[in-house]
């Protein structure tokens, strides 16, 4: 929501969060101006022990192409499009169109083509869409595969009643018919909070789906630990069999322990989260509670890992006393709130153009604008395999990161501007 709203400020700083009254504050509490500059993006390291990121040293290392940091000072992140309301994730679609979609949170996707917004919208749902100030709207989309002869698109929202519907809808050019939803799930949400939001195509050819815990704090309901539930899980669905959809049958719980469509569970709000297009490996982006944000990263995406929530924050106990014998994935990097951020946006392995920049996954946070890298060495002798740097201050307020089909990196910030990462 495009406003200047001194209260609708204030909500907006919950947005991912759903955290109040707990804990210390972040050092940083005004939302960030909306960006005027045509280039943003002055590096800013911060001084030592001030709250930077710390590294998992146990995660195994793999190979990637960088091992160190270009020099931040030489990019930019020049704005491509504007003019959107909350926007709160974009897609290209491999359709030969080059076209960009814009997913606002009331409810509307809107086409970009050659820097110019369509109108009308492609698809508007506001009728149905329950969106606010927070964590709720229309929040993910999804091109199947093979969008140029399968023209289905799938979305995530949350409903009047403020329950999660995952659907599809059929693309006709540059118009989508409301009436062609088709359900595909249908999640009740005890709160208005943590909601995730990712729509996303794995490798794989499945349909994963970010779910939150339901919100309020702590996990009130133990949901994150609750196999026998969707919410604080990754899901993962067959969309191009059954009706509405099957069950792909290495799915961890796909015979008995839980709901067939979990594949991780364990997660407070995974807002966003990515597969390296090059290697297949997934980033989570998991969005902590009082003090932690964390990544977590998978290699060759196994099912059915715990990733610890809510008897930890990051790689810090939170609450209960976890049963002896679970094996937890605890992130590979993780933020305290004293940098002055709140909410954790994932975040992209660079696959562009730029070779100084390949392999670094790039991540940020809603309310510092801080952009971070994150890369892992070849070098096994390293020590510390993880590295984190700050990279970028951008005073935007950045809700979701993106990339076109050439492995270029964009983030969105909620004042209606889409950047890109240049030289």
């Amino acid at each position: 929501m495009r406003t200047t709203a001194k209260r609708f400020l204030l909500l907006s700083i919950i947005f991912l969060t759903g955290c109040v009254g707990q804990g210390p504050s972040p050092t940083t509490t005004a939302i960030p101006a909306p960006l005027t500059d045509s280039i943003i993006g002055t590096p800013n390291p911060l001084p030592p022990n001030s709250g930077e990121p710390t590294t998992n040293p146990a995660t195994p290392v793999a190979a990637f192409e960088a091992n160190s940091f270009p020099n931040p000072a030489s990019f930019k992140w020049t704005p491509i499009v504007s003019g959107f309301i909350s926007p709160v994730n974009f897609q290209f679609v491999d359709d030969g169109t080059g076209r960009l979609f814009v997913v606002e949170q009331a409810g509307r996707i809107r086409i970009v083509t050659n820097g110019q917004v369509h109108e009308p919208a492609f698809l508007d749902i506001t009728d149905r869409v329950g969106s606010g100030g927070d964590e709720q709207g229309l929040l993910g989309l999804a091109f199947h595969p093979d969008f140029e002869t399968i023209p289905y698109f799938y979305v995530n929202y949350t409903d009047k009643q403020g329950n999660t519907v995952i659907a599809r809808f059929t693309s006709d050019g540059d118009r989508a018919d409301p009436a062609s939803e088709k359900d595909l799930l249908h999640i009740d949400q005890p709160f208005p909070n943590h909601n995730g939001g990712e729509v996303l195509f794995g490798p794989d050819g499945y349909l994963y789906l970010g779910l939150g815990d339901g919100g309020s704090q702590g996990d009130p309901y133990g949901n994150g630990q609750n196999t026998n539930v969707l919410l604080g899980k990754i899901l993962r669905i067959d969309v191009d069999h059954g009706d509405p959809y099957s069950i792909p049958s290495d799915n961890p719980f796909v015979s008995s322990g839980g709901r067939p469509e979990i594949w991780a569970y364990g997660l407070r709000n995974p807002w966003r989260f990515s597969f390296d297009r090059l290697t297949g490996d997934l980033y989570i982006a998991d969005v902590g509670q009082d003090i932690w944000e964390e990544v977590d990263v998978v290699t060759g995406n196994p099912g059915g890992l715990n990733y610890g929530w809510s008897y930890y924050e990051g790689m810090h106990p939170y609450s209960g006393q976890a049963p002896a014998g679970i094996n937890f994935i605890f992130p590979v990097v993780e933020y305290s709130h004293a940098v002055g951020g709140c909410a954790i946006i994932g975040g992209l392995v660079y696959r562009g153009a730029m070779p100084e920049w390949q392999g670094i996954y790039l991540y940020g946070d809603y309310c510092s604008g801080i952009i971070w890298g994150l890369i892992r060495s070849s070098d096994p002798s390293s020590g510390n395999p993880w590295q984190s740097q700050v990279l970028f201050e951008t005073k935007a307020s950045i809700t979701t990161f993106g990339e076109d089909l050439s492995g270029e990196v964009y983030f969105a910030d909620r004042g209606g501007t889409i950047y890109r990462l240049e030289k």
